[in-house]
């Protein structure tokens, strides 16, 4: 989650622009200049997407056979080296630029062995912004390679040549590799210049299971803090499942596997379905998390779909009457744990993203793959098949109980208000992306929001109660749920399959709980809620979190409100000699806040400050929610103990 202020942009004197106003950026200058553009942010997601940007490189070393071995170390001072086996960065000069290799590499813009088709078939850096970015956004960098018998060396200092290619000495012939050491800039990267070991992890973990074979090893040399982990899967996708099936009950004991080419593309799926509800999909093209899907995942939900309904058409064993149950989407893959990864020679990425895969080609090749091996090893696996199809047929059941009750959260029109929840209180305004609406924990709190908001673009709905945990609730349980059903209906986007961001009624919407162990439970159900089911608004950047404050401290007619400890220990010393005067209230809930407090401190767009929910790591979002919100209370208890250091405001 990310801190995000809703203050408004301050007038801007007006400039004069002429041709003058035109900057042309040489080299890496653009890079220093405006590294968002390069790197997403230059928050903690920036600075390690630059140490995917190195490991990019050793991976694509071993996607063409030639390295097998990756490590990365975390050193003392918080820098980074990424060391791997490979043939080693070319270090003879090139014609064209007068430079070695190497040199062009690391301080050119799309300079690199990716953009031929003869060095890197496949290559998930190619649309990665590369190494020579890291080099710019760095204080310093060093490289040292080991080629042709020899050990070369070169520096940098901000993207800069301060060494020149030079030789070290000689090595045996049969040694290469290349070694890549960085320090993040801090003038770049002001807001934390902190590794964190889990981040690092999760993505080298993943990196090891998409490419089975290959042994990368993490290493932390902080203070207090050393530790290393080696990842290799030799079974690949197969224990990816496994590893994110987690603690969940299998309802059949082999992973199903398919590895093959087809068309030239590389295709390999893993799937095994367990006795939960939710389904977790998981796409990859080149090694990219294409958290938005795209033609890959489209060519496998529908062969997956269409395979098990033909297997049951021709099953022996199944009634007349579900022999005629036309299965869906969403019944195929309730409580279904799959991976995805295809390796596209030249891969298509809508929006210039990485994260929706576009090439039409894939569609059919991933469709005919599965429609011809799935089948097959449904006919040769009946009892694997069994099991599946009793419990697709299962939800599918629970589907027809849960229709009257999601007919309930659909609205007949955007524009029919009358369908709206009794106790919303709407907004005015019929624009979204200048609506809010507010999820608020208790009718009192509820109450004090509807008088303190502003009724034009501000919507309150006051949620009585917790929700039903949704992590252990199947569909039609979860839509018998009147506070759920009313959120969905406020919201008006319909949910799973059904979703459509472009009927969200706000661009904005809330969470707002009391500050105490209640609060924080309930906010966690609605998270979880909302990650199962309208994922999609976590990606579009809707879902927030209000900060309301800890506690008033007044002192006659002058108050502030302070939102930690320190905070509030800051302004009773502001107020100097006379302490005895100065009150102090904690407040344990939204309702304790009056409607002016309320909208003063939590709702004001102009005061207030908001946590935007945002969703770096799918993989490890999910297996976070299924140790907090799951039926295993032993990794709950493992988690809470390892985190447990980490609270700042315990509320006892």
């Amino acid at each position: 989650m990310t801190n995000s202020s809703d203050k408004p942009e301050r007038d801007k004197p007006d400039q004069e622009y002429g041709a003058d106003s035109i900057t042309a950026l040489k080299g890496l200058e653009a890079v220093r200049m405006r590294p968002g553009m390069y790197i997403g942010s230059t928050s903690a997601r920036g600075l390690h997407h630059l140490v995917y940007e190195v490991v990019d490189n050793s991976i694509d070393e071993a996607l063409a056979g030639f390295a097998s071995k990756i490590d990365v170390t975390i050193h003392l001072d918080d820098s980074i080296s990424v060391e791997d086996n490979g043939r080693g960065i070319p270090v003879d000069m090139n014609k064209s630029e007068g430079m070695p290799g190497v040199e062009m590499a690391m301080t050119m813009l799309h300079a690199g062995g990716k953009f031929d088709k003869n060095t890197y078939k496949v290559s998930g850096g190619l649309h990665g912004v590369g190494v020579s970015v890291v080099n710019a956004l760095s204080t310093e960098l060093k490289v040292w390679i080991k080629r042709d018998g020899k050990q070369h060396y070169m520096d940098f200092r901000r993207g800069i040549t301060a060494t020149k290619l030079k030789t070290l000495g000689t090595v045996a012939p049969k040694e290469t590799g290349t070694k890549v050491w960085f320090k993040p800039d801090s003038e770049i990267f002001q807001e934390t210049r902190r590794y964190e070991w889990t981040t690092l992890a999760s993505r080298l973990r993943e990196l090891a299971y998409l490419n089975k074979g290959i042994t990368i090893t993490l290493k932390d040399e902080r203070e207090g803090e050393q530790k290393e982990e080696t990842f290799f899967a030799r079974g690949g996708l197969k224990e990816f499942v496994t590893y994110l099936l987690g603690t969940k009950k299998p309802v059949h004991t082999d992973v199903i596997y398919i590895d093959t080419t087809r068309d030239d593309i590389g295709i390999e799926v893993a799937l095994q379905y367990n006795e939960g509800y939710a389904d977790n999909v998981f796409s990859f093209v080149n090694n990219i998390n294409t958290h938005e899907g795209g033609t890959h995942l489209t060519g496998f939900k529908s062969a997956l779909t269409s395979v098990i309904n033909k297997y049951i058409e021709k099953s022996s064993n199944l009634s007349k009457k579900d022999k005629e149950t036309r299965l869906t989407g969403d019944d195929v893959r309730e409580g279904l744990t799959a991976v995805i990864s295809v390796k596209v020679l030249e891969p298509q990425f809508e929006g210039q993203t990485k994260t929706k895969l576009g090439n039409s080609e894939v569609e059919g090749a991933v469709r005919s793959v599965l429609n011809e091996l799935l089948s097959q090893f449904l006919e040769e696996n009946p009892k694997t098949a069994n099991f599946i199809i009793e419990k697709a047929m299962s939800a599918a059941r629970a589907r027809e109980a849960a229709r009257k009750a999601r007919d309930l959260t659909r609205k007949k029109s955007a524009l029919d208000v009358a369908n709206l929840p009794g106790k919303l209180a709407d907004c005015s305004r019929s624009e979204p992306e200048l609506c809010e609406l507010y999820l608020v924990e208790g009718d009192s709190a509820g109450g004090s929001a509807k008088q303190g908001r502003q009724r034009d673009f501000q919507a309150i709905l006051p949620l009585r109660g917790k929700i039903i945990n949704v992590e252990k609730a199947r569909i039609d349980k979860v839509l018998s749920n009147e506070e759920i059903r009313t959120i969905i209906t406020a919201i008006g986007t319909g949910i799973r399959d059904e979703f459509d961001i472009g009927k969200a009624r706000y661009h904005k919407i809330i969470i707002m709980t009391d500050a105490d162990v209640d609060g924080a439970h309930i906010r966690t159900l609605l998270l979880t809620f909302f990650f199962r089911q309208m994922s999609e608004l976590i990606d579009a950047g809707y879902m927030y979190i209000a900060q309301p404050p800890l506690y008033r401290v007044a002192k006659g007619k002058e108050e502030f409100y302070a939102y930690t400890e320190k905070e509030r220990d800051g302004y009773i010393e502001r107020f100097g000699e006379g302490r005895s005067n100065i009150m102090v209230q904690r407040y344990k809930g939204l309702g304790e806040m009056n409607p002016e407090q309320l909208w003063k401190t939590t709702m004001d767009p102009l005061t207030r400050t908001m946590l935007r929910v945002t969703m770096e790591d799918a993989v490890l979002a999910d297996q976070t929610f299924q140790t907090l919100m799951g039926d295993d209370v032993e990794p709950r208890r493992l988690f809470i103990e390892t985190n447990a250091r980490f609270v700042s405001n315990l509320d006892i």
